[in-house]
């Protein structure tokens, strides 16, 4: 062989194996999708608290994490992904007067947030017919709530259309410490108080980037970006390298061919 031929032939065999993993790493990252929601006050309903949420989806599975603070303590919160409105939280203007004082209950805010696609119990049933097991959701102002659940499948699509919201509800209207009837009976459930099923936060699930958390601190975010940057510059690196060995193929066949016709 043509010595001057063997340098190229040394790239091609380093570049072509070079490139291949690097195309089957891209090709590899698959994973479940990543959607987060930030759970602020619901206008007009007199709530401190806040608090986020994530879901984690894969077809028909979905690990649900909700972190809520500062809400009534002691007390039941029903919480539930909310599906099929203008996938939102209600705004003041959904505030009606429930006994002589504006707030917002859970049906003023259905055009916005929708109907009760999945109920985040605690453990049980999680379809729309718990969505008042108050004995099976938190019960604290402060909690961290984690399941992973089979949801169905339009509250499975709404979520990937950015169309599902999050809502932790359970509100003290007038701060004395306890649900009472203040804003009258609940049009839920007649024999509940309305503070006890009115929505307290409230955030629309919204998609992240595949792998990253955006509720992480800035050093998990800075590790996202670096492996994020790793990988583009594996990939490109493999890209590269492929180029490099078709263009050491063709120089090889260009210089046969030249020698065969000396």
């Amino acid at each position: 062989m043509n010595k001057t031929l063997l340098p190229l032939v040394g790239i091609a065999a380093f570049a072509v194996p070079l490139a291949l993993p690097a195309m089957a790493s891209a090709q590899d990252s698959s994973g479940g999708a990543n959607y987060q929601a930030t759970l602020d006050p619901v206008a007009t309903n007199m709530v401190d608290g806040s608090g986020t949420a994530t879901v984690t989806l894969s077809g028909n599975q979905a690990t649900v994490s909700v972190t809520a603070n500062q809400l009534l303590d002691a007390s039941p919160h029903a919480q539930h992904i909310h599906i099929k409105g203008s996938g939102e939280c209600p705004k003041a203007d959904a505030a009606h007067d429930h006994n002589g004082h504006k707030a917002i209950s859970t049906t003023d805010g259905l055009p916005a947030y929708g109907k009760i696609g999945t109920s985040l119990t605690t453990k049980g049933d999680t379809s729309p017919n718990s969505a008042l097991a108050i004995d099976r959701f938190p019960a604290t102002g402060s909690f961290h709530y984690t399941r992973t659940i089979t949801v169905t499948p339009d509250v499975a699509a709404a979520v990937r259309a950015n169309n599902a919201v999050i809502v932790v509800h359970g509100i003290d209207y007038n701060h004395n410490g306890k649900y009472d009837n203040v804003l009258g009976a609940s049009e839920l459930d007649p024999k509940l108080p309305q503070e006890a099923t009115a929505p307290a936060i409230c955030g629309a699930l919204n998609s992240m980037p595949t792998g990253g958390a955006g509720t992480g601190d800035g050093a998990t975010q800075a590790s996202q970006a670096s492996n994020g940057s790793n990988s583009a510059d594996l990939i490109a690196t493999g890209l590269g390298a492929a180029a490099v060995a078709a263009l050491a193929g063709t120089l090889i066949l260009r210089r046969r061919n030249a020698a065969a016709q000396r």
